[in-house]
């Protein structure tokens, strides 16, 4: 029985390989012939076909009949090389493309010329040589210049356009970075002394002419090769024919870039000279190198083209005022509007009161002392006279926008540096004042170190001294709409959106200290004008919120802040949930469990529990366990709290807003009051002179009969936002579960230090993005091996002033047996609740008695 068994098994298993066999040779024989018939679709193409190119179109008769490019590759890289150049700055070409490679090479995608007799061996000798014969016997009429470039270059399309257009094409031009091979290959090349050649690897034009000199001659130049170099060779059979070098331009080594950096190349920052400036950038070994570099010239494109929008709105303005047309006159002549497009029509452009005023720094004129704006000193530290720390580290936001602004302004002043024969070069920035108008932009006057070279002439190098007086200013405000037709990439997560109205009230991306001045502008208000007015009056869906508040004690407060949440989210909003982490002694823990369990019973619908914690009060521990307990899903928005806040509609819908899974935590600038009894400070004396000001007198009953739904009063003398408080965050539990963050540290006992570890967590995490890009250059990371797998993104922190959450104020107790850090932080937030600079001007500098013990306690040290 066992034998017949196994007789029928090894049949069956004949039958089975026989039929996968006959799969395999079936599906072998349909790509084959797939295959085959790709090779007879291209053969079938003409010259002309391949690139898209009209018979009759010629450079006489056409504006994108300017430049051929053709990009050598490799059958290996036809799917990712090329492809990336063809997707990126292969599709904005002033003129066609076409990508050579070897006889055997397909692709349906792309505008490929198989070279007949041509493999993929290197050094590509006889393809480059053959791709300049492909281009003469084919394209010789059709385009006024013609590129050599690779397949690991990018060119900025733009430049390249307005560069070819300021030389003469008709004459015999050989233009690339040129060179006469390293140190090692001195005298190696075959190289006459007054012989150069243009290196291939940061692309080589030439014009029409020079390509009809030398194509007839290639042959000859395939058969008397003098090295393995096919850009030398090139240079050379040009030399030889056409009678012209390389280009010799110093300019050539920044239009033309190459960056000594190999496969790491472009992997770091792309905000530096290097990029702006140059045509073309080699070499760009990773297809997701060339994806970024376009994505980032994209920008400095929309840059230029609203730079551009803002001159034309000034020249209109300064026309319109020579043409003696009053302001209020919106016609240049009857019937023919200035703007004919208003603020409801697409076409708009914008506020032209706003975007065609000149310059100034005298634009904004204070009538009251209280108008002026202050001057911020620049130098090898931040000054600022109204600032809490008065000298502190310049920021890496202003660090880098000093340096956007130098960048720019030594491109405008190296503009025309060719026809003048000479370069300036920027060297340091000595010192500066800056300060910032809500209204008009930010003021700068730089003392800059610059190095004058003058190399045509009496070459002379020589370092001067400028003054730059700027003026950086605001556009009219811009609001962009989240539709379900149209939305942003970088705002979206799922296929359920964010409302249609919910617009982002500030962007804080200038750098916090700047706010701050921003907000004594009064332009606090502004943000409450942006939020939502009218809801939606369609069904919405909104992302859960769960609040989490750690609570020690404060039995009182919780209740003002139960009924605070009660009126607003669980009656206007019904989408936000409570979760509380409690340490409460013995008497009143009944009273708080009662509390909340009434709420569970009147509402629900909405998830309110507590977890009951015990031993020393840690909100590193507290906040930690509510994350990882049970009542908060993955996909809820977690937003921690304290019991001292206060909150509206407002503040769920901005949470809701800016929290962004997998890109986004919300970290709200608070509105923090300041001592409600102003009067008691300073005027508690002892007999040895004033005693110690304390807060603990002052505590404040929260009222019964507030309305939590009406905005808070917030301005200068009763309060002040909180920029360095970070305990107040939005984020979504998946995002915070992650392994790089791991959620809070519970190292930490009592109160602060743990939200600002937890932003340091998140800071570190966002630096291994810098890593990823090195592990992408490195090949240990393809992004396009699984397009599907879930990549693990950087989570940008959001900062913006929230008027609408508002810490009421309450009398602060520093324990001494808090760590040091903590100590100091306590302090810190102490100091700052006294009072506005108004409100401690007056109370200190006009008591004598506390001057006179100032001046004593002085004059004992």
């Amino acid at each position: 029985m066992s034998q017949r068994k196994k007789i029928l098994y090894g049949l069956f298993g004949i039958i089975i390989g026989l039929c996968v066999g006959a799969l395999f040779r079936n599906y072998r024989t349909l790509e084959i012939v797939s295959m085959c018939n790709s090779i007879n679709s291209m053969k079938q193409k003409s010259a002309l076909e391949i690139i898209g190119l009209h018979p009759a179109e010629t450079p006489d008769n056409s504006q994108r009949n300017l430049v051929f490019v053709g990009v050598m590759t490799a059958k290996d890289f036809l799917q990712s090389r090329a492809k990336a150049v063809y997707d990126t700055w292969g599709k904005t070409i002033p003129g066609r493309i076409a990508f050579f490679s070897s006889e055997e090479s397909v692709a349906d995608n792309l505008p490929l010329v198989a070279l007949k007799g041509v493999d993929d061996r290197y050094p590509p000798q006889k393809k480059s040589f053959m791709m300049l014969h492909y281009m003469y016997e084919h394209y010789i009429d059709k385009f006024e210049w013609f590129a050599r470039a690779d397949d690991d270059v990018f060119i900025r399309t733009d430049k390249l356009e307005k560069f070819l257009r300021s030389v003469d094409s008709s004459k015999p031009q050989f233009i690339g970075q040129a060179g006469r091979g390293n140190s090692e290959e001195f005298g190696l090349l075959s190289l006459e002394f007054d012989e150069n050649f243009c290196m291939g690897g940061p692309g080589v034009i030439m014009s029409r002419e020079t390509l009809r000199r030398v194509a007839p001659h290639i042959p000859t130049c395939l058969k008397n090769l003098y090295s393995t170099h096919e850009d030398v060779e090139v240079g050379r059979c040009v030399q030889k024919f056409a009678g012209i070098p390389c280009t010799w331009n110093y300019e050539m080594q920044s239009i033309l870039h190459h960056n000594s950096s190999g496969s790491r190349a472009f992997s770091g920052n792309l905000k530096n000279k290097e990029v702006h400036s140059a045509i073309t950038l080699h070499p760009v070994k990773k297809p997701a190198f060339m994806y970024r570099l376009h994505a980032y010239t994209l920008g400095l494109k929309a840059q230029e083209l609203r730079q551009q929008s803002l001159m034309l709105h000034r020249d209109i303005a300064q026309m319109t005022a020579l043409l003696q047309i009053p302001r209020i006159n919106k016609n240049l002549a009857p019937g023919v509007p200035i703007f004919p497009a208003d603020q409801t029509n697409i076409d708009y452009l914008g506020d032209h009161n706003i975007l065609g005023s000149t310059p100034d720094l005298n634009r904004h004129r204070p009538v009251h002392l209280e108008e002026i704006i202050e001057w911020d000193f620049i130098a090898k530290s931040l000054y600022s006279a109204m600032h809490p720390n008065p000298k502190r580290k310049i920021e890496s936001s202003l660090k880098e926008g000093l340096n956007d602004v130098v960048r720019e302004i030594m491109e405008h002043i190296n503009n025309f540096s060719r026809q003048r024969g000479r370069v300036i070069e920027f060297r340091e920035l000595l010192y500066g004042y800056m300060r910032v108008n809500s209204l008009y932009g930010q003021d700068l006057i730089l003392d800059l170190l610059l190095v004058y070279k003058k190399y045509r002439g009496k070459k002379m190098t020589v370092p001067v001294r400028r003054h730059l007086y700027i003026q950086r200013s605001f556009t009219d405000i811009r609001v962009r709409e989240i539709t379900d037709e149209v939305i942003p990439a970088h705002a979206v997560t799922l296929d359920r959106r964010l409302p249609n109205e919910i617009t982002r009230p500030f962007d804080n991306s200038t750098g916090l200290d700047r706010m701050r001045s921003f907000l004594n502008s009064g332009w606090e208000r502004l943000s409450d004008s942006f939020a939502i007015s009218n809801p939606p009056t369609t069904e919405i869906y909104k992302d859960r919120i769960v609040f989490i508040i750690p609570l020690a004690g404060r039995s009182e407060t919780f209740m003002r802040f139960l009924r605070n949440f009660e009126q607003v989210a669980l009656k206007q909003d019904q989408r936000t949930d409570l979760l509380v982490s409690m340490y409460v002694d013995p008497s009143d823990s009944p009273l708080i469990r009662g509390l909340l369990d009434h709420l569970r019973m009147q509402y629900p619908q909405n998830r309110i529990n507590y977890l009951q914690l015990h031993g020393n009060f840690s909100r590193g521990v507290a906040l930690d366990r509510a994350i990882k307990s049970p009542f908060c899903k993955q996909d809820d928005v977690l937003f921690f709290i304290d019991v001292d806040m206060i909150f509206t509609q407002r503040t769920l819908d901005r949470i809701r807003a800016n929290v962004i899974q997998n890109r986004q935590v919300y970290l709200p600038i608070v509105f923090s009051e300041y001592d409600s009894h102003p009067d008691a400070l300073g005027r508690n004396y002892g007999d040895s002179g004033p005693k110690p000001i304390t807060t603990e007198h002052l505590h404040r009953y929260s009222d019964d009969s507030r309305n939590f739904s009406s905005p808070y009063p917030v301005t200068n003398l009763n309060g002040y936002f909180r920029q360095f408080g970070y305990g107040l965050a939005g984020i979504y539990k998946s995002d915070i579960l992650r392994p790089d963050l791991g959620g809070f540290n519970t190292d930490i006992t009592g109160w602060g230090l743990e939200d600002v570890k937890f932003l340091e967590s998140i800071i570190a995490a966002n630096l291994k993005g810098s890593q990823r890009l090195l592990d992408v250059a490195d090949g240990k990371v393809d992004p396009f091996q699984d397009p599907h797998r879930q990549q693990q993104q950087e989570l940008s922190v959001f900062r913006a002033p929230d008027p609408s959450l508002v810490h009421i104020f309450h009398p602060i107790n520093c324990d001494r047996n808090l760590e040091e850090a903590q100590f100091k932080m306590c302090l810190g937030t102490k100091a700052n609740t006294l009072g506005s600079f108004r409100t401690l001007e007056e109370r200190f500098l006009h008591d004598r008695e506390l001057l006179l013990f100032g001046r004593r306690t002085k004059g004992s040290r």
